[in-house]
């Protein structure tokens, strides 16, 4: 199921090399709420591996739109099981000013999700 929505763009991470396979880039958007101007939300999408240069055109402060996908995984260490979701992002288009948008990355095709690093390369769980 992929999901939209549109922000502010206020946070713009480098690209993170968890492993020799696997990499991710985080980026976070202001979104207006609509029950109360006053308290926007702010989101936090991540790109993986092919994906991470999808935010690398837009500058803070940009309006934009992000197609997005909700992943959750399982993690277990230890005896200790945590629940992670991320919003993975796949597509980006500008909003220009008069509320529309205009794609300018290119949609990549879905692709099977990145495998995680194997267990015991280092402490993160994804």
């Amino acid at each position: 199921m992929s999901f939209e929505l549109t922000g502010k763009l206020i946070v713009k991470e480098d690209t993170v090399n968890i492993s020799d396979r696997f990499k991710k880039r985080e980026f976070v958007i202001d979104v207006p709420n609509d029950r109360n101007p006053e308290w926007n939300d702010t989101i936090k999408f991540q790109t993986t591996q092919d994906r991470t240069e999808l935010i690398e055109p837009y500058n803070l402060g940009d309006e934009i739109k992000v197609a997005f996908n909700i992943r959750g995984n399982k993690w277990e260490r230890d005896g200790k099981v945590n629940y992670f979701t991320n919003l993975e992002a796949w597509r980006i288009d500008k909003v220009d000013a008069g509320g529309g948008s205009t794609p300018s990355a290119a949609p990549l095709p879905n692709q099977p999700d990145a495998l995680p690093p194997e267990e015991g390369e280092d402490d993160f769980p994804f």
